[in-house]
């Protein structure tokens, strides 16, 4: 009988295990371009916005700034969809690119670079790939485009880490000027709460830590400011993931570019 119960409960370790990957991993965004291309544009709903990007967009380990614009903007005609995967680069977006034309956007907001600064991609490889996005976009339709400077690594603005994503993220704003759109600083209104006072943690992302604010979120319910808090950062869960409050400053940014944007004629 004992053999029994612990092969029961191990089993059922293993069903919570898979359960908590999934959520924290592998979930589908919500209203993912192929769930969009299968539905259609919600009813009453004359503006298309696509958010195109990677784990800070896909929001399964992030607070969700696509959701919240979602509900900010759920009585105004608006249909979002959220075109972000865990752990892309500009390199993945660029393989990507076909689907989020199929949406048929009126406005597209890309956010990317994180992975590429952690993944090596060369600078001048990230600065192709966002012209060939930005440009592919502009011959196939009519959408307002955005481009958003990739989020912190980690909270010290000094650390290597992150001076060189400034770099990537000066390339993303020259690319943005140079192709006539508009370039929206995440990275910069985000950087302005750290290092106030106090010696800002040094840079320890790692899949443990990430795995462990799964856990805390998804099993015990944790809100993610609670987890910043308790891992000692302010504005950021494992070191790249966005809380709540970090989240707010993406949705504000991209609420007031759209808010700038004429409906599109039908």
């Amino acid at each position: 009988m004992a053999l029994v119960i612990t092969l029961v409960l191990l089993a059922l370790l293993a069903v919570g295990l898979c359960a908590l990957m999934y959520a924290a991993f592998r979930r589908p965004a919500t209203n993912a371009p192929k769930k969009f291309l299968a539905t259609g544009r919600r009813p009453g709903a004359h503006t298309v916005v696509v958010a195109f990007g990677d784990s800070i967009t896909h929001a399964t380990l992030s607070a969700d700034w696509v959701g919240a614009l979602r509900d900010r903007f759920d009585a105004d005609g608006y249909d979002f969809v959220n075109a972000g995967v865990n752990g892309h680069t500009s390199t993945d977006l660029l393989h990507r690119l076909d689907e989020v034309v199929a949406c048929r956007p009126d406005a597209v907001a890309i956010m990317v670079g994180t992975n590429d600064v952690r993944n090596g991609i060369p600078q001048a490889q990230f600065r192709t790939n966002l012209e060939t996005i930005i440009g592919r976009l502009q011959t196939s339709g009519t959408a307002q485009i955005a481009l958003l400077s990739a989020t912190p690594l980690g909270e010290n603005p000094a650390d290597p880490a992150n001076r060189t994503l400034t770099d990537y993220n000066i390339a993303a704003e020259q690319t943005a000027d140079r192709m006539g759109i508009s370039y929206l600083p995440v990275y910069e209104r985000i950087a302005e709460h750290l290092g106030r006072g106090t010696t800002p943690p040094k840079f320890a992302f790692s899949f443990g830590l990430a795995l462990k604010v799964a856990v805390q979120h998804y099993v015990f319910r944790r809100s993610l400011d609670d987890i910043a808090r308790g891992n000692g950062l302010i504005m950021l869960t494992d070191h790249i993931h966005l809380n709540d409050r970090a989240g707010t400053i993406v949705a504000d940014l991209v609420a007031n570019w759209l808010s700038h944007i004429p409906a599109p004629a039908r």
